[in-house]
């Protein structure tokens, strides 16, 4: 092997680390007989030749070299074989190249097939898996092993390769179903998952109560673990795919509710109690608030004494559980959810105001999420944010509570800049004081206080003097977007700014500078459709296309162009929003199908 190592210019070649001209003493070392040399020289090999998943050229090269060192060194063999199942799965501009070198390699390796150590079979079918349309020769010999093979997890992963390989659907489905009888949970495991794979959808009940049996008898395996090509499809994703049977596995006890409601609209209801039961923990609890605040509460106006786990984490000596149970008890308008809010308050004011329940989560979040879910009717509760030492964590509460923040003007202007949003909800109300404060803001520079003083006394110029001040021109057209869609006409200095930006390159900042020149102009003909563009050529959801959602209803107008992605955000039944991080808000898919049904129930249309 020596001199087959030096025939190849390594130095040509790249991997991870830039060019490649160490590969040659790394394989040499490899082989070595001292296994802390080859168990470093192995490290090194993966980390240099599949970094992290990705391979390169210099990959390619070492392919016939690894397939090699696999077969003449035994107590190296394994880790070779995993280097080139991660050649094979791997990602790159060379990856074409890599799994071709793979299954090239892979005939003189069919020996390992029988060694003594059941996991260089499972690897080396793995590998044959991977190789995917090259490997369809090998059939006749998978079929051959499947029959001589006595480990149960090597049998399983032939049952799966056997499935992905097999090209025809009726001996494939046949074996299948006949293997939902074998002595082996894993191996009924396996045949359940690839029927699953290969059933049209819906699936019959029958079958997804065999799967949930063969899924039971074999629990520990590990659905995150995927030596599998792409078209391999995990138990658990695959059940998610038909909403039914999803919900008949959270009913047998898969823990898929969560899942469930974050693929599926409209099935809250159905998996709220199974959620709530199996909740553990504070960011357990955020989600079961996430899918409350879909259900109507009166439903569940004795839910809180209906689940003991519920009702104890209300009592709880912990205050991230307890915070948490009673923002459930808000999202899901319980009867005492505003008593619960306010006990909170006085029994843990301070966890109640900054406890951060879970990553990027929002502290204060259960006082907060009173007013929003309860509005007017939470009145107490903002009273007593306002009787108190104010808090940064619940100001905004007194934005929907003028009287009660008018009555703390003084204070909120000493909290600047964080009572900034109150003040401006006040508006002339703040009075003369808080004017001064913010003016003195806005002429350093800050630009929302400048658009706070626009609401409080009417005077719009510190705004444009603040984007006009800006260094960057990007920046200047991004604040001018702002300020144009907060103040409207009042911001019609800043159309040439406007209009740059309606020439930006991408279709977001187009759509923002669109809806921006509506608000100062109120012309709607000509900037509904660049607003459209933005959903008409839509990929997965997110903020901004909520914003074009908006803006299209706000104009009252429905371009023909986004009328099939409005239609789609509207009746899918599918969540066509992702609703990352979950923080015990409301699922922003329902904001946008509202939107959409909103918009479509005007039956406006528009300019083409």
């Amino acid at each position: 092997m020596v001199e087959e190592i030096d025939d190849i210019d390594w130095a040509a070649l790249e991997h991870a680390y830039g060019t490649a001209d160490d590969v040659p003493e790394l394989l040499r070392a490899a082989g070595s007989t001292d296994p802390r040399v080859r168990e470093d020289a192995v490290e090194e090999l993966f980390s240099s030749l599949c970094h992290q998943g990705s391979i390169y050229s210099a990959t390619v090269a070492a392919v016939p070299f690894v397939a090699r060192l696999a077969l003449e060194e035994p107590g190296g063999r394994l880790p070779m074989l995993w280097l080139l199942h991660g050649t094979a799965t791997g990602s790159g501009r060379a990856y074409r190249q890599a799994r071709r070198a793979v299954a090239g390699a892979l005939p003189a390796l069919l020996g390992l097939a029988a060694d003594d150590d059941p996991d260089v079979r499972r690897t080396l079918v793995w590998i044959v898996a991977a190789c995917e349309e090259a490997s369809l020769p090998l059939l006749p010999l998978l079929r051959a092993r499947f029959e001589t093979e006595e480990h149960p997890d090597v049998r399983a992963d032939l049952v799966t390769a056997l499935g992905l390989l097999d090209v025809s659907p009726g001996p494939r489905a046949a074996r299948n179903e006949a293997l939902l009888s074998a002595p082996e949970p894993t191996v009924r495991r396996a045949a359940a998952t690839d029927l699953l794979r290969t059933t049209p959808l819906p699936f019959p009940s029958a079958l997804v109560d065999s799967a949930l049996d063969a899924h039971r008898a074999a629990p520990s395996d590990d659905d995150s673990h995927r030596p599998w090509p792409s078209a391999y499809i995990p138990f658990q994703e695959r059940l998610l795919d038909d909403p039914d049977a999803a919900l008949r596995a959270v009913a047998r006890g898969l823990p898929l509710a969560w899942e469930l409601t974050q693929t599926w609209r409209d099935r809250e209801r159905d998996v709220l109690p199974w959620l709530a039961e199996a909740a553990a923990d504070a960011e357990d609890l955020c989600r079961v608030a996430r899918v409350g605040a879909a259900v109507a509460g009166s439903e569940y106006s004795g839910y809180a004494a209906g689940v003991p786990r519920l009702a104890g984490h209300l009592r709880s000596d912990d205050p991230a559980l307890r915070v948490a149970a009673t923002l459930v008890a808000v999202r899901l308008r319980l009867p005492d959810a505003l008593d619960l809010v306010l006990q909170l308050m006085d029994d843990l004011p301070e966890e109640a105001a900054s406890l951060q329940l879970v990553l990027l989560g929002t502290p204060g979040v259960a006082v907060t999420a009173a007013v929003e879910t309860f509005g007017p009717a939470a009145e107490p509760v903002a009273r007593r944010v306002a009787a108190g030492p104010l808090r940064t964590e619940w100001l905004d509460v007194l934005r929907h509570f003028p009287a009660l923040a008018a009555d703390r003007v003084d204070d909120l202007v000493r909290m600047l800049p964080a009572s900034v949003g109150v003040l401006a909800a006040l508006g002339p109300a703040a009075g003369p004081a808080a004017a001064r404060a913010l003016r003195a803001r806005a002429e350093a520079g800050d630009l929302t206080a400048a658009l706070a003083l626009a609401r409080v006394d009417g005077d719009a110029g510190p705004a444009m003097t603040a984007v006009r001040a800006l260094p960057d021109a990007v920046a200047r057209r991004t604040a001018a977007v702002r300020v144009a869609r907060e103040l409207g006409s009042p911001a019609a200095d800043l159309m040439p700014l406007l209009e740059e930006r309606l020439g930006a390159p991408a279709r977001e900042s187009r759509a923002d500078a669109a809806a921006a020149i509506w608000r100062v102009t109120g012309r709607a003909d000509d900037m509904a459709p660049v607003v459209a563009d933005q959903l008409a050529r839509r990929g997965d959801l997110h903020e901004p296309h909520l914003d074009a959602l908006r803006t299209l209803k706000a104009m009252h107008l429905l371009p023909e162009a986004a009328r099939p992605a409005v239609e789609h955000i509207a009746s899918s039944p599918r969540r066509v929003m992702s609703g990352f991080p979950c923080d015990g808000t409301p699922h922003p898919d329902l904001t946008a199908r509202a939107l959409a049904r909103a918009l479509l129930g005007t039956q406006l249309s528009g300019p083409a």
